[in-house]
């Protein structure tokens, strides 16, 4: 019996959220200095080692890749005597951290840019690794561990997570240092992770408070210029430590953040919304079709006869309306949809019908 299932679903809501008390964070965690960042870097090179499961002929730049190699290392083929099946062609991946010094290691990703089917018990030959102005700033090298594994054929097999992106920990040497000097700075930039005018506010106040008045001036919502005292001249890196320390309660945009894919809901604080009572029903129609069969009795001329006996039913769940008072938080919110037996997937459509008569007084964003 063929069932089909159509829900039709009804709600408004309005409430509101009183505001939390903001909590007290390290400046280190909502700031960074201006200059102090990291550098991507990315090369192409070739994986060697593998068993059968590297690119196959359709995949023609691994194979020049290998002859060009070989021709660099003395030996010369042509590309017609090239068959291997134990390469594959791989982007690596990694990211210079600031003050990274020439001899140091770094971790780089390797994903495979062919259509081997494994990485598996591969080896990366040696690939220089340039950053956006185009010089070589590392070069990797090294055994491939992968986080899964791949077995069988295309018709009977099996597969744990992704065999074609591995990891060379340590397999990458810094050839090239980023110059960066804080030894003699008299200005320092700070730059918030958001911008947010308040928060700008209250950092430029907190780190005044702490090296005196006209150390420190805003620049606009996200950058804070410090100057550097006379004490700290020299000793930029001891002022930076001291103020990284300090504790800043930063300021957020009401927001409410939904995710229709997973129906998941995340309320910010601030987040206010009228009182307003909250209904929600549902309408649920099913329509099926039961086929009897009708059997002739024995010795009889008869013939059997299926005959179709359609069903409608039609049910809608009672609900009942809730009151949501001026000023409810968070919690009260929730509390009133958990007692409508609202689901995370009806929820965000409460949210979003709430955006749409403009009762909710905060950022929606859909991700």
């Amino acid at each position: 019996m063929k069932r089909f299932l159509i829900q039709s679903v009804v709600l408004a809501i309005v409430v509101a959220s009183a505001p939390f008390a903001a909590a007290q964070i390290r400046l280190k965690d909502v700031a960074q200095w201006q200059g102090v960042r990291d550098n991507q870097l990315v090369g192409y090179g070739l994986v060697v080692g593998l068993n059968k499961t590297g690119d196959r002929r359709q995949t023609i730049f691994s194979t020049q890749t290998l002859i060009s190699m070989l021709n660099r290392l003395g030996v010369t083929v042509e590309t017609s005597d090239i068959r291997v099946e134990n390469i594959a062609a791989v982007m690596v991946t990694g990211t210079l951290s600031p003050f990274a010094r020439t001899g140091s290691r770094m971790d780089v990703t390797v994903s495979s840019i062919g259509d081997a089917r494994s990485l598996q018990g591969g080896i990366l030959v040696q690939t220089p690794l340039k950053a956006a102005n185009g010089e070589v700033y590392a070069v990797a090298q090294g055994a491939v561990a992968i986080g899964g594994f791949t077995a069988g054929d295309g018709q009977n097999g099996v597969q744990v997570n992704h065999p074609t992106t591995g990891r060379v920990a340590g397999g990458a040497i810094i050839e090239r240092e980023v110059e960066m000097n804080l030894l003699n700075r008299t200005q320092l930039s700070l730059v918030l992770n958001e911008s947010d005018f308040t928060t700008a506010n209250r950092v430029q106040t907190a780190i005044a408070g702490k090296l005196g008045p006209g150390s420190t001036r805003l620049l606009d919502g996200r950058t804070i210029s410090v100057a550097v005292p006379d004490e700290f001249k020299g000793r930029t890196i001891e002022l930076i430590a001291e103020l990284e320390t300090i504790q800043i309660a930063p300021d957020q945009k009401a927001k409410v953040v939904l995710n229709e894919r997973t129906g998941t809901v995340v309320i910010g604080r601030d987040v206010h919304i009228s009182s307003v009572a909250i209904t929600q029903g549902s309408l649920s129609i099913q329509v099926g079709t039961t086929y009897n069969v009708s059997q002739p009795e024995g010795f009889s001329k008869g013939d059997t006869v299926v005959t179709p006996e359609k069903e409608v039913t039609a049910a809608e769940s009672r609900r009942n309306l809730v009151m949501v008072p001026d000023g409810a938080n968070v919690e009260d919110l929730v509390r009133a949809l958990n007692g409508l037996g609202v689901t995370p997937k009806e929820m965000v459509s409460i949210f979003q019908a709430l955006k749409a008569a403009g009762a909710l007084q905060a950022e929606l964003e859909l991700i």
